[in-house]
């Protein structure tokens, strides 16, 4: 660096010292500065990898329970058809079906319905209670209470069944004594529009009431 004009040695040397510590200075600003915002990067990345993860975490599918005593059937058929179905299971569990669905938006039936309109139901994720005339009065009045106003269930008679109650979904059936069975609210629980619902969100509303 070059002398001012008439500047001493000194003067320059003291000039020269007070501009390295000007620049050492500036030199501690940008590091504070990379260091702060570095922190507030991490942080950032820290907090959405929090969020993503606890995200991902509520919206995770819920973990199916196993109930004792719940038959699945595999894959069935889905064919609308205009002809009666003979199915293979009393009350039936899926299969090809009529074109136009049984409501079931909570109906409660006091005599049989259709099988292949109720089944056309079971494909769009609702659970069909049936009872045959082992089931008292009681039974029948606690059935109605679980079905009036809960979406995509409903509940009919169904005088030929061996169980005493049935809870049908698509292509899975649990047979139980007892209204009062713990294993009724759990079946509707998992199974009203679960995992094995062909047609989720499929309506269950404007349909056939018979």
């Amino acid at each position: 660096m070059a002398a001012a004009p008439g500047e001493s040695p000194d003067t320059r040397r003291a000039r020269i010292e007070a501009l390295r510590r000007e620049e050492r200075r500036h030199e501690r600003r940008r590091k504070i500065v990379y260091a702060s915002a570095a922190g507030v990067i991490l942080a950032g990345v820290v907090a959405g990898g929090i969020w993503a993860v606890t995200s991902a975490s509520d919206n995770a599918p819920k973990a199916a329970v196993t109930i004792a005593g719940v038959q699945t059937f595999g894959t069935l058929g889905r064919t609308h058809v205009q002809t009666p179905v003979s199915y293979p299971q009393t009350p039936p569990v899926g299969g090809d079906h009529n074109p136009l669905w049984l409501n079931c938006n909570g109906n409660v039936y006091t005599k049989p319905v259709p099988n292949e309109n109720a089944v056309h139901s079971l494909e769009h994720g609702a659970v069909w209670i049936t009872y045959n005339n082992k089931a008292g009065p009681a039974d029948v009045a606690a059935l109605a209470a679980k079905v009036e106003g809960k979406p995509y269930s409903f509940m009919s008679p169904y005088p030929t069944e061996a169980g005493t109650i049935t809870l049908t979904a698509w292509s899975t059936q649990l047979v139980v004594d007892s209204a009062s069975d713990p294993r009724v609210d759990a079946f509707l629980t998992q199974y009203v529009q679960g995992p094995q619902t062909p047609e989720p969100g499929a309506p269950c509303t404007g349909g056939l009431t018979p």
